[in-house]
């Protein structure tokens, strides 16, 4: 007997209640746990992924290659869980006061935010996933479907994207493959219009969010 292929889906199950942009020197006030945070980073780890990510991403799409690190919110009052390259942690929005940032508020019920921070930080202490890297790469620059990586590894946007699958998220690739850009589109999270590619921040109009 045949087994059905999953389908991936094209757009989400979680519905984004809002999106705002923090410019340098600006915090989120009153995030939510389980809301999630693109940021246009400076470490070396986000240069080589929004590096990797150009070669995937071309035309209008390019644009969300501007993101490069991602994190997860763990409580309401800043603290995120992110995957850098000493590992998995947890520490305070504020160590991103330098950088450019847009929080990501999304509709879900309590129970459902719950499940994506346990999970999240399920992963603290975990290593980062520089196989996981490895097979981006490979699979950027080449197109190559294969993928491979380490159980009990992370790298900062798959984070994000495991632990939204706690709450029903579909994704349309892996997961744990997930790119900061890939968050970006497939939630519809534009670049802010100073950015490097010129396009307006926020959200892209074009992204209907369904009810969750």
């Amino acid at each position: 007997m045949a087994l059905a292929k999953q389908t991936r889906a094209t757009t989400p199950r979680i519905a984004i209640e809002g999106v705002q942009r923090y410019r340098p020197g600006e915090r989120v006030i009153g995030p939510r746990h389980g809301d999630f945070v693109l940021i246009h980073g400076s470490h070396w780890t986000s240069w080589l992924i929004q590096a990797g990510q150009a070669f995937r991403y071309h035309g209008d799409s390019r644009r969300y290659t501007y993101w490069n690190h991602a994190a997860i919110f763990s409580d309401d009052t800043g603290h995120i869980i992110e995957a850098l390259g000493a590992g998995v942690v947890e520490r305070h929005i504020s160590v991103y006061d330098a950088a450019d940032y847009q929080v990501v508020f999304l509709r879900m019920a309590d129970l459902d935010r719950e499940q994506v921070v346990a999970f999240a930080r399920h992963c603290r202490d975990q290593e980062y996933g520089y196989l996981t890297i490895a097979s981006l790469a490979l699979s950027l620059v080449t197109g190559s479907k294969l993928t491979f990586g380490v159980d009990g590894q992370e790298i900062c946007s798959g984070l994000v994207a495991r632990s939204l699958e706690r709450a029903g998220e579909i994704f349309a690739e892996e997961p744990w493959h997930a790119t900061p850009a890939g968050l970006a589109k497939f939630y519809g999270i534009l670049p802010p219009r100073d950015a490097a590619h010129g396009d307006r921040g926020g959200r892209s109009p074009q992204a209907q969010q369904p009810a969750a």
